[in-house]
């Protein structure tokens, strides 16, 4: 069987609807928690895929969270041998680090659910299956767009929700994993996050996770299908 190893840093933020894609695809899957697990191990240098998943910390926090380190040098790693990586919210702004881009707070947090606005590179790219579907958001954090990558899709608030890099990287600052069925763990995990902003309630997350992710999940499934396709 391929390998897929994923980088977790919070354990409610796993690869969600991503799991089935990848098992489905003859993927074994091994999760690496950072923080406590070695992120400098020959199975993620190694691994057939490399997912690297969200978390509430700043990608440019090493100085309080000194794995950040040794996540981006295995980042820098996998580029540099053009092995196949999968980045989400946090692992987005990891992979624009390791690409030598800058990650900064951004205008305003972004949280829930909205559609994201397609580059006509995101309409050529498997992303085109989520062109005008609400997908969760939920990050502060932005980043410049990495020298030589692609963009594929925008919101208003944030202009780099998703890129590729070469044939073999891809990520997203929003969550195309994302689904209601544990979706209870966010809002227990965020807790905080989400009664310190404004117009932001744990009863409004529930809800439009309930009426948007049926849709959303298996579109996102679809797209992780057509790329892991497109690498062969």
């Amino acid at each position: 069987m391929k390998t897929a190893a994923a980088i977790r840093h919070v354990p409610f933020e796993d690869l969600g609807a991503f799991e089935t894609v990848l098992t489905s695809s003859a993927y074994r899957i091994q999760y690496c928690d950072a923080g406590i697990d070695d992120l400098r191990s020959p199975q993620l240098a190694d691994c057939d895929l490399l997912v690297v998943l969200g978390g509430p910390i700043g990608a440019y926090e090493e100085e309080k969270y000194p794995f950040l380190l040794d996540e981006i040098a295995m980042i820098q790693k996998r580029l540099n041998f053009a092995r196949p990586a999968l980045g989400i919210c946090l692992g987005a702004q990891l992979f624009a680090r390791a690409l030598g881009a800058r990650v900064y707070p951004g205008t305003a947090k972004e949280i829930g659910w909205a559609p994201v606005t397609l580059t006509a590179g995101g309409k050529q790219s498997p992303m085109k299956c989520l062109e005008s579907v609400p997908v969760l958001h939920w990050h502060g954090d932005t980043f410049d767009l990495p020298q030589g990558a692609d963009l594929l899709a925008s919101t208003a608030i944030c202009q780099n929700q998703a890129f590729s890099y070469e044939k073999s990287v891809l990520a997203f600052q929003f969550h195309p994993e994302a689904s209601a069925k544990n979706f209870e763990s966010w809002l227990i995990g965020h807790a905080v996050e989400i009664s310190s902003v404004s117009g932001l309630s744990v009863t409004k997350l529930r809800s439009d996770t309930a009426r948007f992710a049926p849709e959303s999940a298996p579109l996102g499934q679809q797209c992780l299908r057509e790329w892991l396709e497109g690498l062969h």
